[in-house]
């Protein structure tokens, strides 16, 4: 009886050591590893969620004839996405894992899961799975590493892109003129009667008349009178021919005048030319005299204008030519009516516009006017450009076009429009960096900004860059510009007070910015402001409550969401 005790203590024994020394206790004594998970709270940041796990195995834990495998899971609503398998292996495992010694170890593993809807409410587990001859032993629980992932960056505004309008050249006036000449016989500075009535004589007296009966659209400004002498004789009778000219000339213009006619008030500005070079030059140069370049190269060798005068006068052949067709022309006087033409007011642009007058408007006229208009009237605005661009098509037009498409949400329309450019500007690879940006096309999104290379798109592409989770770029881009995706970027580099100020200032107060004050408000623990800011955002964009039902923001704070 007393071997057979002894027999079963011993074997008792035997038993109770292999137990001890079983692989499996690794899986019953789970509990004894410490896992740890940087960061301890997942943030979705370029377009991706990215943690680090560590997982650290105390003295005599890691059995040396087991392995185990680790597989981190992301857990989310909709599903679950694993990880790459982490394999280690004890001391006498003869395999190509990495090792943990008996005397304990450390391992760790970086992660990087793609976003996909959903995943703001989730948790990161690692599952363990004992490794033994062949055989696999699944842990009872998870490893838990963490819990709910920061989805603010998601909230970047991508459809309030800064847009660039191209400028009209709209003239609310201008200035025209008209002219005619009294032509004078050789040395003479009388006035005939025949030239009194020529044709441009009479034309240049009714322009001046319509000028003065219109008043309003036409204003008229006054005449200039140009006399001038021909360059032959001696340069003291010709200045005094030019002056009486002028002179003769002037006393002319009167005489156009009956005495029951007004003479127009105007100005009348006399100016003499002694002796007019320049003219004989211009004559010379469009005609067809055979010798006309050894007459301009005489002009060009000789500036005294006697010495000009003489040499051209030793060519006598020519010079008899000259006699006949160019000095005749010179000696004269030029008279120059002017006037200026007033353009349509901004009240008549804009009473045009809402009726069949805008088909009389040109390009310039209705790019102007529509800039007449408020500037949140964006179906308006885009009216009026587009009839420019349908009549004119007008670069200009059909860029401001794209851009009040825009502003009005229809991305996809507005980039149909700018696609259709052939030689495409700044402004509209801007505008087409930006609806291609608005329909979730950031590659070419980035191309079309990179391209335009304004501060506008240099704007634009911070979006680009917060989506793609480059804050610091962003924050640089964005400084001053008062929006509210400069507001998010300062949040999310932790300049929470720069964000608040931001906020305050921001011209595109769309929902998302309440929904931004309510995220810094459950973060700063300001309980009484969280209410209102989400019903102010919901009000504005009713997707917003949605993501407030599954954002960690507000984990603490459900009950404040309306």
């Amino acid at each position: 009886m007393k071997n057979k005790l002894t027999i079963a203590a011993t074997l008792v024994l035997v038993f109770g050591m292999m137990s001890c020394s079983s692989p499996l206790k690794m899986k019953k004594a789970a509990k004894d590893v410490t896992v740890a998970c940087n960061p301890t709270q997942l943030e979705i940041k370029g377009n991706a969620i990215e943690a680090e796990w560590s997982a650290t195995f105390p003295e005599k834990y890691f059995n040396k004839k087991a392995g185990l495998q680790l597989l981190p899971v992301l857990v989310y609503q909709g599903g679950e996405v694993a990880g790459p398998v982490k394999r280690l292996q004890g001391e006498k495992v003869y395999d190509n894992y990495e090792l943990i010694k008996n005397a304990g170890g450390k391992t760790s593993q970086k992660l990087r899961f793609d976003y996909v809807p959903g995943m703001e409410k989730c948790h990161l587990e690692l599952r363990a799975k004992l490794l033994y001859k062949d055989k696999e032993y699944d842990f009872d629980e998870p490893y838990p590493l963490a819990d709910g992932a920061i989805s603010t960056a998601l909230l970047v505004d991508k459809n309030n892109s800064a847009v660039e309008l191209l400028k009209d050249d709209y003239k609310k006036f201008s200035y025209d003129q008209k002219e005619a000449q009294i032509k004078y016989e050789y040395n003479k500075s009388n006035v005939r009667k025949n030239e009194l009535s020529k044709d441009d004589i009479n034309n240049l007296k009714a322009f001046v008349d319509n000028a003065v009966a219109d008043g309003n659209k036409v204003e008229y400004q006054g005449m200039e009178i140009s006399s001038y002498a021909s360059p032959e004789g001696t340069l003291k009778r010709n200045e005094t021919l030019s002056v009486e000219r002028g002179k003769t000339a002037n006393e002319a213009y009167d005489k156009l005048y009956s005495k029951k006619e007004t003479k127009p008030q105007g100005q009348v500005a006399i100016k003499n030319t002694a002796e007019d070079w320049e003219g004989f030059k211009e004559l010379v140069s469009s005609s067809n005299i055979n010798d006309k370049d050894l007459i301009l190269r005489v002009l060009s060798m000789y500036q005294d204008p006697t010495v000009r005068e003489r040499e051209i006068r030793n060519m006598s052949k020519v010079f008899s030519v000259l006699e006949e067709k160019v000095l005749p022309e010179l000696r004269r006087s030029v008279l120059t009516a002017k006037v200026k033409v007033n353009n349509f007011s901004d009240e008549e642009l804009l009473a045009l516009i809402g009726t069949q007058g805008i088909n009389n408007l040109d390009a310039d006229a209705l790019l102007y006017a529509a800039t007449l208009l408020k500037d949140n009237d964006y179906e308006t605005k885009a009216l009026v450009y587009k009839k420019a661009a349908d009549k004119f098509e007008d670069e200009r037009a059909i860029n401001n076009y794209a851009a009040m498409l825009l502003k009005q949400g229809k991305a996809d329309e507005a980039k149909k429009v700018l696609e259709a450019v052939s030689q495409k500007n700044s402004a509209i690879y801007n505008n087409l960096g930006a609806a291609q940006l608005s329909t979730g096309n950031l590659t070419d999104a980035a191309k079309s900004f990179a391209q335009a290379n304004t501060v506008s798109s240099k704007q634009n592409i911070a979006a680009i860059s917060i989506a793609n989770g480059d804050y610091q770029s962003a924050a640089t881009a964005l400084e001053g510009t008062n929006t509210f995706n400069e507001a998010l970027v300062k949040y999310l580099n932790n300049n929470v007070s720069g964000a608040k100020s931001v906020l305050d200032k921001v011209s595109d107060n769309t929902g998302k910015a309440s929904y931004l004050k309510a995220v810094i408000a459950a973060k700063e623990g300001n309980t009484s402001n969280i209410t209102s800011y989400l019903s102010d955002a919901f009000a504005k964009d009713a997707t917003l409550k949605a993501k407030a039902q599954s954002d960690v923001a507000f984990e603490t704070v459900k009950n404040l969401i309306p």
